[in-house]
């Protein structure tokens, strides 16, 4: 006996069972839907969540307001920034906060820079 709706004599036999080519949409949709349910975001978590970004950012704030104020006590030579700005071409910026976070020192400097 054959399948795919022939008979056994060849002969399509449209009575006969036939082949699924596809399965439904429906099922398919359900197999690659996710099953999370969507949930209404209310107005008090939403400002819950936006305090707290804005206290993570305050304090973050305070922090580098505070290191800021620990560099600038520590002195630095105008020729260590002019070298570290001419070798590591680098703003001057950025070559004073390097120096300052390695308390003046040129060579601490370059090797973080250079790291």
């Amino acid at each position: 006996m054959s399948t795919n709706g022939e008979s056994e004599n060849g002969v399509n036999d449209p009575s006969g069972p036939k082949v699924k080519k596809h399965d439904s949409g429906a099922a398919d949709l359900e197999r690659v839907t996710d099953y999370a349910e969507e949930k209404e975001i209310s107005v008090h978590d939403m400002r819950n969540a936006l305090a707290a970004v804005d206290e993570g950012r305050a304090a973050r704030s305070r922090e580098r307001a505070e290191l800021d104020r620990e560099l600038a006590k520590v002195t630095i030579k105008k020729t260590d920034v002019d070298l570290i700005v001419n070798e590591m071409e680098i703003g001057r910026t950025e070559a004073e906060r390097c120096l300052r976070l390695n308390e003046g020192d040129v060579v601490k400097a370059l090797l973080q820079l250079t790291e």
